[in-house]
């Protein structure tokens, strides 16, 4: 894991102290491991790839740390209908990386979907800005997933 300068601290370390929480070396292990992810993680596979480096460090550690960064908004936790929750790294606290998912219910593969039209975020913001007035709620996000086919799977049971 890389050393930091003095003073010089990510966005997330703020927020981990600010609500009391020390940050270990297996927490920001496990962060690191989230950050330089290019795909989205289960606990295990955190787990092995930390563990590998910081034998000390338990898969206990891994989920309490794991539930610790969801409710401090540092990750996402995601269920894609596999029965294993998997986890992303908010990229950005502002959401300049803000993403939808496209999940085949053949394979599991799960796709990013970041180019939106102007079409799609327009449908987005109406639709916030019409729940929060029909609630009266105030929303700060939103996580969306479609369902369905990728090319390889919707090739394969083209005769279904």
């Amino acid at each position: 894991m890389p050393r930091r300068a003095r003073g010089v601290y990510p966005w997330w370390h703020g927020r981990f102290r600010g609500f009391g929480h020390r940050i270990t070396l297996g927490r920001e292990a496990i962060l690191d491991v989230l950050i330089k992810a290019n795909k989205h993680l289960s606990a295990e596979d955190i787990y092995m790839k930390v563990h590998s480096v910081y034998p000390s460090v338990g898969l206990t550690t891994v989920y309490r740390t794991l539930e610790i960064l969801v409710k401090l908004g540092i990750i996402y936790k995601f269920d894609f209908g596999d029965g294993r929750a998997r986890y992303e790294i908010v990229k950005d606290p502002k959401g300049v990386d803000h993403h939808h998912h496209l999940i085949c219910s053949n394979c599991n593969r799960v796709i990013d979907y970041t180019e939106f039209i102007d079409d799609e975020v327009e449908l987005f913001k109406r639709t916030e800005e019409g729940l929060a007035k029909k609630y009266d709620f105030k929303i700060t996000n939103h996580l969306i997933q479609f369902y369905g086919l990728c090319k390889e799977c919707s090739g394969k049971n083209k005769g279904f």
